[in-house]
């Protein structure tokens, strides 16, 4: 088994681990930090791709199997200027398993790593970690049979400097049997339809498990926005799903609006643990500040939960869905806000191809 644990870690394991950068771009034996400097041979000579071409894309990594991606890291600026400012949602981060034309991940690349609007912020969480500044950590196992493909597009307008990254992974003989594939979808509606279930995931076929939601959530709407219950729709389910939640702020781990009275104010608290967080809330816009703005208002909210402990099983089809509702003075009413959201989850391939991913304006904050 190639599953790693606490419990597990003494168990030595047949495998051989290989790391990819700009530096050993194949991950070959023997081959890492050759690259020279001023300082001389293997001296930090190829630490980063230089410069991601405005309208590009760059291969990360490309490998041969059978093996299990186990950690990716990578840092990059957040901006390029304040004409082109929304750096972490113009470069697009896609991975291929085992050849396929069709990614099995396709998301911007700040959203994949739980920072939605195209700002970074610190994340602390078992599979997804983002440290100061801008070092995103993931550490969900990604296995492949054959070959692993892992690309980036830049559509920002601008080159984009001085991409790090690494990619750590383990070849081995073999995978078990019943091993599944890792997939992740961006999706965003930026007004949700009123009564309507915004969707996060739909179109899944085949025997699958589901992972985790991030959502990244600006409110369009005053009063307390998190009455909306998440809905699992499992293996034939149609007008009813065999799972539903109880409110937003209780799937995401919190209870009673996340909210505290402080000095007679409300406040809500962000807090990161393993496996669900609310990292980040803000109502005050970082990059535009002029007489015709007010930063008061469409408080942007990211959220995660992670089903690791208990991940949501489906045989045949899966589908999952949040409500857009509301509260105020007492009564429920149906909201329109802009949610935008990460799925993940592991299935047997083939998979049914993603829609077309929103053109780069369309994904940025409003």
């Amino acid at each position: 088994m190639f599953y790693n644990s606490m419990e597990t870690l003494p168990v030595l394991k047949n495998g051989k681990s290989r790391a990819i950068n700009w530096e050993n771009r194949k991950g070959e034996k023997g081959k890492g930090g050759m690259a020279a400097s001023e300082l001389g041979p293997g001296r930090k000579g190829s630490p980063c791709i230089p410069k991601l071409t405005a309208g590009g894309t760059e291969t990360l990594a490309e490998i041969e199997g059978p093996g299990v991606v186990q950690h990716i890291w990578i840092t990059v600026t957040d901006r390029t200027s304040d004409r082109s400012r929304y750096v972490l949602r113009d470069l697009v981060l896609r991975m291929y398993w085992d050849g396929e034309a069709e990614p099995s991940v396709e998301s911007p690349l700040g959203d994949f790593f739980c920072c939605g609007f195209g700002v970074s912020y610190p994340v602390n969480s078992m599979p997804v970690a983002v440290n100061p500044t801008r070092g995103f950590n993931c550490y969900f196992p990604m296995p492949f049979e054959k070959k692993a493909k892992i690309t980036i597009e830049n559509q920002n307008d601008e080159d984009v400097n001085a991409f790090f990254y690494q990619v750590d992974y383990c070849l081995y003989d073999e995978l078990p049997a019943n091993t599944g594939y890792f997939h992740a979808q961006w999706k965003r509606e930026r007004l949700t339809e009123k009564g309507k279930d915004y969707v996060i995931l739909d179109g899944v076929r085949g025997k699958g498990q589901y992972v985790g939601t991030y959502m990244a959530l600006t409110t369009l709407e005053r009063y307390w926005y998190g009455e909306g219950e998440i809905k699992f729709y499992l293996d034939g389910d149609e007008k009813y799903p065999t799972i539903c939640g109880t409110g937003t702020e209780d799937y995401f781990g919190g209870a009673w609006s996340f909210a505290t009275q402080e000095k007679g104010r409300t406040v809500e608290n962000t807090y990161c643990t393993a496996f669900m967080g609310f990292p980040y809330y803000s109502n005050h816009d970082t990059f535009i500040h002029n007489d015709y703005h007010n930063d008061d208002q469409m408080p942007q909210r990211s959220f995660y939960r992670w089903h690791i402990m208990d991940p949501v099983l489906f045989e045949e089809d899966l589908k999952v869905t949040i409500q857009q509702i509301g509260v105020c003075h007492g009564g429920l009413f149906e909201r329109q806000d802009d949610v935008a959201t990460v799925a993940y989850w592991y299935q047997k391939e083939p998979h049914n191809p993603f829609g077309p991913l929103l053109k780069r304006k369309e994904r940025w904050p409003r």
